[in-house]
Order: structure tokens, then C-alpha cells, then sequence
């Protein structure tokens, strides 16, 4: 291993220690002692705070609330890195407290001038393809805290010109569709229910701990969709379909291909409405659909789109 790269790899060894002795490193490197204090040496140049501690069991510590110490990345990491921050462009919020243009500013003054030319010359020619999250959700950090702490919340949602209030332990958020979502168990009535972060108008989070763990709750919502109680439905379409599939599906929906391609999965009583209109932007791509049920709704939700259009 080179020097350089043997530094990096030992700035992430160090960095969650508080103290060490030379012997972790000449142990972990297969190094001889007089490279490893050579080593220590580079280390501190470079900024990390070590300090001697002496003594008959002498060792090295490490500054508490120290910054994390500089690790080397490749140009085409630094470009990645980049370009991945970029992305959060299109979130009006974020669950972390940071103003996009402020971290572009810092992690350019950390470019060289000709490393920042080939940034944006890049940007002409890049283009990523992005949900534009045009709602404000001003609880995403409230909610990541709560799952964090595994601690319930008391919440005010408005839905349809109502507001509801919810006892909620989270233990999700996601980001879909351009909105962000937050999944959850509605501890009243023990369901599980996903929330729309912009239509929650407020949040008070409790002292007590919650006496599920988030790995139990996200075992139990993955149950809830092999429930007894649910509906399987399939759906044949057309290969050109693929793509749709691609760019917008659910958890509960698997595409397979062979000689035919086919949606299925399952649904709850009560989800009809909506599964419904998921199959009507597949439009003539669709062959068959099973249940009957849900065909015939899908028909009557065409029928209905019909009849708005000619009364217009």
C-alpha cells in the first residue's frame, strides 16, 4: 500500500477513536515503528489534532469535537460528489438544516480554479433527471428526529380542507414523486399509514421512548402487505410498458417478463380507487387485468373521464 493511500485509510481508522497506541497502527499496517511515527507526523501536517500523552503506558489522543479530518478523493469522486449535491436543487426542503448554495460556495472553495472550469463545463453538458419538489414541508427534521429517537408524535394534518390530529410513532420518510413522505403506525387504531410531509401543519414530539423499534415496525408494514385480507391482481401489458413500470411503481407491485410481461402484486380493501387509476396511464398497453373487479373500475373510471370531457 502507497503512503498516500495508507494515510487515508488511517484518518477513517482514527477518526472515531479517541486515543490509540503506536502499536494499533503498526498491528493494523504491518508497519515498523519509525514508519509509524513518521506516519503520525504526516497526519498531524495535515491537520488531524493528535497530541502525546505520557507516561509509562504512553499513547496518543485525539481531540473531542474535532472537525472530520480531510480524506483524499480522486477527481472523478470529487465529480460525483458533486454532482450528487446538486441534486437537492429540486427539494424546496430538506430533513437537514443547509442552504444548497451555501454548500456549493464551500465545496468549490475546495477546488482548485481549473477543477471548478471542468464543473461547469460539465453542468452544460449533464443533466440528471430530478422530481421538483415544489410543496414545503417544514417537519422533515422533527420526523427524522422522532424515528431517531424512537419517540411518538403528536401531529396536525389537513387533508381535503380538514385537520385531523394523529398519534404517530414514524419510521420512514421517503421521497417520491416529487413530495416527501413519511410512514408511520397511527397508534389509536395500530394501522400503519403514510403521511404527505407538506400537509403536516404541525409536530410536538414526546419526552417517552416508544416501546416499538423502528427494525419491528418496518418488519410489521412489510407483513401488512401479505395480510389475509388482501386482494392479488395481475396485469398483463405490452413490452413497451416496461418503461412506465420503470419510472413509477409501488412496493407492492413486481413486473415480470418472459413470454408475457405482467404486473402483479396485491392490494387492500379500500386501495381500489387508487390502483385503479395507476393502470389508466398505461392506457392500449394493457392486455388483460384480473380481478374483474378491478377492470370493471378501471372502466367506469374511463367511463366517468369521458363523460367530464364531453361536457366541457
Amino acid at each position: 500500500m502507497k503512503k498516500s493511500e495508507r494515510l487515508n485509510d488511517m484518518i477513517r481508522f482514527l477518526n472515531g477513536r479517541e486515543s490509540f497506541n503506536l502499536s494499533d497502527i503498526m498491528d493494523k499496517y504491518n508497519i515498523s515503528k519509525s514508519t509509524a511515527l513518521r506516519d503520525i507526523s504526516s497526519l498531524e501536517q495535515l491537520g488531524m489534532p493528535i497530541f502525546s500523552e505520557h507516561g509509562r503506558y504512553g499513547r496518543y489522543g485525539i481531540l473531542k469535537n474535532r472537525l472530520l479530518s480531510p480524506i483524499t478523493f480522486t477527481i472523478d469522486e470529487v465529480y460525483a460528489l458533486y454532482f450528487a449535491m446538486l441534486t437537492l436543487e429540486s427539494y424546496q426542503s430538506t430533513p437537514f438544516h443547509l442552504r444548497v448554495h451555501k454548500l456549493n460556495e464551500k465545496f468549490e472553495n475546495c477546488l482548485s480554479k481549473k477543477q471548478i472550469e471542468q464543473i461547469h463545463k460539465m453542468k452544460k453538458v449533464l443533466q440528471f433527471e430530478m422530481s421538483q419538489h415544489r410543496n414545503v414541508s417544514h417537519f422533515l427534521d422533527n420526523i427524522l428526529r422522532s424515528i431517531l429517537n424512537k419517540s411518538n408524535c403528536t401531529i396536525q394534518y389537513v387533508k381535503q380542507h380538514q385537520t385531523k390530529r394523529y398519534e404517530v410513532q414514524f419510521f420512514k420518510i421517503s421521497a417520491k414523486f416529487g413530495q416527501w413522505y413519511a410512514a408511520g403506525i397511527e397508534l389509536t387504531t395500530n394501522q400503519f399509514r403514510v403521511f404527505r410531509c407538506d400537509r403536516i401543519t404541525s409536530i410536538e414530539e414526546a419526552n417517552s421512548e416508544s416501546p416499538f423499534s423502528v427494525d419491528e415496525l418496518i418488519r410489521r408494514s412489510l407483513e401488512m402487505y401479505q395480510s389475509e385480507e388482501r386482494i392479488p391482481f395481475e396485469v398483463e401489458v405490452l413490452e413497451q410498458a416496461k418503461d412506465i413500470f420503470d419510472k413509477e411503481h409501488y412496493p407492492s407491485m413486481r413486473l415480470e417478463v418472459g413470454n408475457k410481461t405482467v404486473i402483479k402484486g396485491c392490494y387492500n380493501p379500500g386501495e381500489e380507487l387508487f390502483l385503479a387509476d395507476y393502470f389508466m396511464r398505461y392506457g392500449q398497453y394493457v392486455v388483460s387485468v384480473k380481478p374483474e373487479s378491478l377492470k370493471q373500475l378501471i372502466q367506469v373510471r374511463i367511463k366517468n373521464l369521458l363523460a367530464h370531457y364531453q361536457n366541457l
